[in-house]
């Protein structure tokens, strides 16, 4: 018995960490088989879905289960315990949020109605720790907050209206992204800036150009740094020039839209026989590049008239 509580308890294991991020005071995830949470409470909300197998927990002294298919919402200082459905254990991830970001008015309704049966916002949970579990994409992972509050507050009885189209805010947020391309901004210092809500700017923005600001961010990031891997520079200083947190953070980034590694891709370029190599791309505040130094002529190419020059 004890040598299959010890098996039992290898299974199980514990990942928690605090993000850099506004309003997320830590990320739980574990899996457990033989650990029963005792009654206990939080100073935050907990925002719970389960990825494999069920919990069974007990809120305000009524009894509730934590399934796959839902997300658990536990409020505040409201005693709850938990525990494994059936012998197989289960597996969690958790978001505890600071508690300004729900708001103590939505405690009694957390408490009367804890599971939410929102597929759409359980997505957005997943791919919020998806953006957790690796540093440096700070403005997808509170545009996913900011989404997500959003839902919880539809469903906890704050809902906030429908945004309007609004196409100049969209382009100012646009012109803004650009010119931070490599400092990178905080979704609240743009609201700020812009006297916008946060929810508001991603709805403006991906209604005007059919993307998030995350992704255009990434997307221009992405864009200049290929720019600069042509012109020789390496990997790591590529990924320091164009914002990204660290060199395998642009390598995910750039693979996964171009389909090949920096490296690769710019080793691509070194086979051919003709190149612009000795050009300096030099990223300016608008988010745009200019050359430095003379672009070298091609075969068949010739070098464009000076205006007084005549035919």
């Amino acid at each position: 018995m004890a040598a299959e509580r010890e098996r039992a308890a290898e299974r199980e294991h514990v990942r928690a960490w605090r993000p850099a991020i506004r309003g997320i005071t830590e990320v739980l995830h574990a899996r457990f088989t033989e650990h029963a949470y005792p009654l206990h409470v939080h100073d935050s909300w907990t925002v719970l879905i389960i990825d494999d197998g069920m919990v069974r927990y007990d809120l305000d002294r009524h009894e509730h289960g934590a399934l796959t298919k839902l997300v658990t919402v536990l409020p505040p200082y409201v005693p709850h315990n938990g525990r494994a459905a059936s012998a197989h254990g289960f597996r969690k991830r958790v978001l505890y949020l600071d508690r300004a970001e729900l708001g103590e008015e939505m405690i009694g309704p957390a408490v009367d109605h804890p599971a939410l049966p929102d597929q759409a916002l359980r997505r957005s949970i997943d791919r919020l720790h998806g953006v957790l579990a690796s540093p440096g994409d700070i403005l997808e992972a509170e545009s996913h907050l900011a989404l997500i509050r959003e839902r919880l507050h539809h469903h906890l009885g704050r809902a906030e209206h429908g945004d309007p189209a609004d196409p100049p805010l969209a382009r100012h947020l646009r012109d803004l992204l650009d010119a931070r391309l490599r400092d990178g901004i905080s979704l609240d210092e743009a609201a700020r800036l812009l006297h916008r809500h946060p929810t508001h700017l991603i709805r403006a923005f991906t209604r005007e150009f059919g993307m998030a600001p995350h992704q255009y961010q990434i997307s221009r990031r992405v864009d200049l740094a290929r720019q600069l891997l042509l012109q020789g520079l390496p990997p790591g200083t590529v990924a320091a020039e164009t914002g990204f947190y660290d060199q395998p953070h642009l390598n995910r980034h750039f693979k996964r839209i171009l389909g090949v590694t920096p490296a690769r891709f710019a080793a691509s370029g070194r086979r051919l026989p003709y190149s612009h190599r000795h050009e300096r791309i030099v990223p300016d505040p608008g988010g745009t590049a200019r050359l430095r130094g003379e672009r070298r002529g091609l075969p068949g190419t010739r070098r464009p008239m000076a205006p007084d020059q005549t035919r």
